[in-house]
């Protein structure tokens, strides 16, 4: 019989110990190694039990082992040390308090976020960003809200079937077994937040608070009694169900989530942000919940719009149009109109938020959510260059006339937290001879000075716990399966401590070509006996359950594994998640990627690899492709031009099985007489020294707080001053500029100055004939772009300079002059454009409006006529 329902009963601590349970309620103790070996003291056979939970801890801890640990003087010690360390981390002030004109504060939204494996509310690398985002937030004393949601199921876990195919389970997560407060009002009340649906229905979610470190993380959960079955089953699970269930998630955390915060700001007494950070599209309808905030204070809908866009930055994670988040418009029509619409917001300004920009792909039918979070964002972000790029191209359309090198994406380079993803033997090493791991960005030129030795025991041990913990869950897959016991013990000897590790780890789309290891059977199969260089791969990974293709490449790499020559040098572990994830990359010696450039959007397993002395062998995609320098690992070369999938992926797999055999392996293996592969040992200190300042998560929240926060801040409250004074006027201006645009046109450009030979060094002095139409010079900016040309007479990333205006006529035109520099060699052209100009702009390309020269027939003596 089956329980109903099911709920964790919490121990009572001893007066004495009760700061025990201050220190589990922060999940700083998941990248805090001295609190976890106080909870590895409370009980050391149950915390092996609980797999290292030390909610679950406590929990199983018989009481006279707590009434023991209450008269335990020196525990007792260790107990009030951690508890001071914890409060001094708390209130203590860190870079962030350093820094004058900074937000107050920062509300960071992620339908996911990977904290630990006791709190499973991740599926893959965006959650696993964004905890690394609180964390390294937390030590650096960023005051960043972080909002999501409850998912009752989490993530599902991982098994195999007899035949290989991936198995879905979704365990009951209970939050009064996970480490989660529920927020109270003062009257002791769980505090409530509620949004109007069609029909006249109301979701209902209360809301839980993760403490991570010095960052609150609220997390919405629709599973309460006021809610109708549906309703409750919003949260159930990460990424799942339908469209309307999604839409509702989606609904939940955007809406929902700047209601959690003005309830917990409201009750806590914590800081309103004044920024607010959109990851990827799911959460963006964010930005329409403070538009009817602003609007039910008596903006209009404009001026609302330009307040919310000025503090708000968007960040995309996806380099392909099928990642974003679309619904169809009559869904969003029904959410935002008739019965259940917003008397201030009017749903077709909704609609037209999401509308997808003319072009060859785009679907009128469709509400795009990631074009409605850039339409609502005035910063926007990819998270590498290459990303930044990729996405530029994606959304050029929102930003008609620009060339895409001008859309306003720019990037910031994914980072992580090292002390979260960093063996700490590795910590302690590096420790001697290099700054804090945590957040430092000098000083990695130390790591020159590590000891060989040191270095390859370290590794050497990392391995060794690598290969152990593998056999243990292979030897639990394959019971799993359905094996036997006495048909098990080939795993004793499966995996070898002193061979060379390649680690693969990550989700299973398909454009991250889990197979391509298999391409030529015969020849891995060679690369993983040879009987002077072996090598073993270690791999782990999820498909998304309505992935059948990700499933099947699953499969296919289990029935290779499961082939009786090589099973002992290839495993596939199931259940991949944070705790198998440290272990990976920890215990691999090399951290292979191969996903099909440039759709990966940055990755950053390598990362945390690279942190713990890995080596990367990686297509240059994401991060990579900015950060490879030929010595810190080995670049997989790419076929990009090749259009045929099976020979593109042939091509890139024989060069992988090339750079492994005569490169890596080789490497690897090349001892000097003390038994040291000092050649190996040397790439590993330069990829210490030259990836450790770039990689990690610290330095990543330095380039937000600089580059996106405190500008967004800057802009926001430049709005909003005086009763939001600003706000009014920019909007206004805006609608005034774009009614008066079609009048604004380049109708004459004559250059003079360099004669019949130009030369380098020689100043061309242009002067510009604008017809500005209704709008005044102050409301526009006249550009000169020059530089090199293609053969199309393209101009190739061309510099600018401002013509400076020089009269103005009674019939609205004005003249231009300035000066261009002749300061390159070979094909050189020019052309003089029209753009808005304001100062509370963040970008030239912001209102997607530009005036260019009619197109010349080829190029002329630089008269344009």
């Amino acid at each position: 019989m089956r329980a109903i329902r099911r709920f964790t009963v919490r121990t009572v601590l001893p007066s004495q110990l009760a700061p025990l349970g201050e220190l589990v309620q922060n999940l700083r103790w998941s990248w805090h190694p001295e609190t976890l070996d106080l909870f590895a003291e409370v009980d050391p056979e149950v915390w092996e039990r609980v797999e290292h939970d030390p909610v679950a801890l406590l929990g199983a801890v018989e009481a006279d082992r707590l009434r023991a640990l209450a008269q335990d003087r020196r525990f007792l010690r260790r107990l009030a040390d951690a508890a001071d360390d914890l409060r001094e981390y708390m209130t203590a002030p860190r870079w962030y308090q350093s820094l004058e004109g900074a937000p107050k504060a920062i509300a960071y939204f992620s339908p996911e976020y990977g904290i630990s494996a006791a709190l499973p509310q991740y599926s893959g690398g965006l959650g696993i960003l964004a905890g690394d985002h609180l964390k390294a937030a937390s030590d650096l004393g960023v005051p960043i809200l972080g909002v999501g949601l409850l998912y009752r199921h989490g993530y599902f876990t991982q098994s195999l079937s007899a035949e290989g195919w991936q198995l879905e389970h979704y365990p009951s997560l209970d939050p009064g077994g996970l480490p989660l407060t529920l927020l109270k009002e003062g009257d002791g009340t769980p505090a409530r937040i509620r949004i109007g649906l069609p029909e006249g229905r109301i979701l209902h979610a209360q809301i839980w608070v993760a403490q991570v470190g010095r960052v609150p993380l609220l997390l919405l959960d629709s599973d309460v009694a006021e809610n109708d079955s549906v309703a409750r089953d919003v949260t159930d699970r990460l990424y799942g169900g339908g469209g309307d269930h999604r839409l509702m998630q989606e609904l939940l955390l955007g809406i929902g989530g700047v209601r959690a915060i003005r309830a917990y700001c409201r009750i806590t007494g914590h800081p309103e942000p004044e920024v607010f950070h959109t990851n990827e599209g799911h959460a963006g309808f964010l930005g329409l919940e403070r538009i009817r905030e602003l609007t039910e204070a008596r903006l209009s809908f404009e001026e609302a719009l330009e307040a919310v866009r000025a503090g708000t930055v968007f960040t995309t994670h996806t380099p392909v149009p099928a990642g974003i988040d679309r619904f169809p418009m009559e869904m969003i029509a029904r959410q935002f109109g008739g019965s259940n619409a917003w008397p201030t917001v009017p749903v077709d300004r909704i609609l037209r938020l999401g509308a997808e920009p003319d072009g060859p792909d785009a679907d009128p039918g469709v509400f795009n959510m990631a074009v409605m979070g850039m339409r609502l964002a005035q910063r926007v972000n990819g998270v590498s260059e290459l990303h930044g790029r990729v996405s530029r191209e994606m959304f050029q359309g929102l930003w008609p006339g620009f060339d895409v090198d001008e859309v306003p994406i720019g990037s910031i380079t994914n980072g992580v937290h090292a002390p979260t993803w960093v063996g700490r033997e590795m910590m302690e090493l590096a420790g001697r001879q290099l700054p804090s791991p945590a957040d430092a960005t000098q000083g990695w030129e130390g790591a020159h000075k590590l000891s060989d030795a040191d270095i390859w025991a370290i590794r050497g041990k990392l391995r060794a716990r690598l290969v152990e913990e593998a056999r243990r869950r292979l030897r639990k897959s394959w019971r799993q399966r359905g094996a036997s016991e006495a048909e098990l013990g080939w795993v004793d000897e499966a995996l070898d401590p002193n061979v060379l590790t390649i680690g693969f780890a990550r989700r299973v789309p398909s454009y991250k070509r889990l197979t391509l290891m298999l391409n030529q059977p015969d020849r891995l199969r060679r690369l993983l006996l040879d009987p002077d260089k072996p090598v073993q791969i270690v791999i782990a990974g999820k498909a998304h359950p309505a992935d059948e293709g990700g499933k099947k490449l699953i499969q296919q790499i289990v029935r290779f594994a499961d082939s009786e020559d090589v099973r002992h040098r290839i495993v596939f572990l199931p259940d991949y998640d944070m705790a198998l994830g440290q272990l990976m990359v920890t215990g691999s010696d090399v951290w292979m990627n191969n996903p099909l450039r440039p759709l990966e959007a940055c990755g950053t397993s390598g990362m945390k690899a690279a942190l713990n002395g890995g080596l990367n062998l990686s297509i240059r995609d994401g991060w990579w492709d900015e950060w490879y320098d030929g010595n810190n690992g080995w670049a997989i070369p790419s076929a990009d031009g090749v259009d045929d999938p099976a020979r593109r992926d042939e091509l890139e797999a024989t060069a992988l099985y090339d750079l492994i055999e005569r490169e890596v392996a080789d490497r690897f293996y090349d001892r000097a007489a003390d038994g040291l592969p000092r050649r190996w040992l040397e790439m590993v200190k330069h990829t210490l020294s030259s990836l450790g300042p770039k990689v990690l998560a610290g330095r990543m929240l330095r380039d937000y707080v600089t580059d996106l926060y405190t500008p967004a801040a800057d802009s926001a409250r430049a709005l909003a001053a005086d009763g939001y004074a600003n706000a009014r006027l920019f909007a206004a201006w805006k609608l005034r500029v774009a009614k008066a645009w079609p009048g604004v046109r380049v109708e004459h450009v004559e250059a003079t100055g360099v004669g019949d030979t130009p030369e380098l060094g020689a100043r061309l002095e242009l002067r510009a004939t604008i017809a500005l139409g209704e709008l005044p010079p102050e409301d526009v900016q006249v550009q000169a772009a020059y530089g090199r040309v293609g053969v199309h007479d393209e101009l190739i990333s061309p510099d600018y300079v401002t013509l400076k205006v020089d009269s103005v006529g009674d019939d609205g035109r004005a003249y231009y002059t300035g000066v261009v520099p002749l300061d390159r060699t070979g094909a050189f052209g020019y052309s003089v454009r029209v753009v808005p100009f304001h100062p509370l702009m963040a970008s030239v390309a912001e209102l997607g409006l530009i005036a260019v020269p009619e197109e010349p027939v080829g190029m002329t003596n630089g008269t344009l006529r």
